[in-house]
């Protein structure tokens, strides 16, 4: 099993689902960003290994760690790592996909306020493109921790926020109007492994409009996809109080539906 985060975290926003997963008998990769192979703290006082790094770079890097397993593996992905996910099942890799509160993808159009207003203040500065930027403590938890108290946001910040490569932002944001953007997936695809789509009802920087109109582009595939809604939940998904449903629903849905087509 390979899980892909996603943009101004780090592999450790995974820590409970690889304990969890690795308790159930799963030997779980959570593989980090070109850049981001450092903690949390070093990342914040020096961001400048994240500085240019695009989603092509972030693409090759899971698509060789995939290549090189002896068999292909389960795909969960967080935010832009959804949207790796998806591309990586594009590709043909990967026996089953789970996008969480997956980031776009190009041709999917709808542009919540709640997205326009989490991600502006990197959009809004066309400079930052080739540099690493991170979020204040407020933007932070409006984009991601909206349905978290005050100390539990302040916690999750401290200890999963760093800056991010802007260059990936921009890319997703703007592939709608870029005809070669990396983003670009074959919806028509019958051989992709099946994909899971999970949202939170609360998410602001992907709120749920965003993750159904991305599935529904896949209804022109044979492939399975398939779409959940997790009510109340924000962006942090992962590491917020009931995280383990979201887990033992992923992985439920991968063994009992994804994996089920392939005997």
């Amino acid at each position: 099993m390979v899980l892909v985060h996603g943009l101004w975290t780090t592999p450790l926003i995974w820590e409970h689902w690889v304990t969890h997963y690795a308790a159930q008998g799963f030997r779980v990769l959570a593989p980090a960003w070109p850049g981001v192979e450092r903690e949390v703290e070093d990342l914040r006082t020096d961001p400048s290994s994240l500085a240019g790094v695009g989603l092509e770079a972030v693409l090759d890097r899971y698509e060789g760690i995939v290549r090189r397993l002896d068999r292909p593996p389960i795909l969960i992905g967080h935010s832009f790592g959804g949207t790796i996910v998806q591309l990586l099942l594009d590709r043909g890799l990967g026996v089953a996909g789970v996008a969480l509160h997956s980031a776009a993808v190009k041709g999917v159009r709808p542009l919540p306020l709640s997205t326009l207003r989490s991600t502006w203040p990197i959009l809004r500065r066309p400079g930052l493109r080739d540099e690493a930027s991170g979020l204040t403590f407020e933007q932070f938890r409006y984009a991601f921790a909206n349905t978290l108290s005050m100390r539990e946001a302040a916690v999750a910040y401290d200890r999963y926020h760093v800056p991010g490569p802007a260059r990936v932002l921009f890319q997703g944001a703007f592939a709608n109007f870029s005809p070669r953007a990396i983003t670009r997936v074959d919806f028509s695809n019958d051989r992709r492994a099946p994909l899971l789509f999970i949202a939170g009802g609360e998410d602001h920087i992907v709120p749920p409009v965003v993750n159904r109109a991305n599935a529904r582009l896949y209804q022109r595939s044979a492939a399975l996809t398939e779409y959940l809604e997790f009510p109340g939940r924000s962006h942090l998904t992962v590491s917020q109080e009931g995280w383990q449903e979201v887990a033992d629903h992923a992985m439920r849905w991968v063994l009992n539906r994804a994996l089920l087509l392939k005997t």
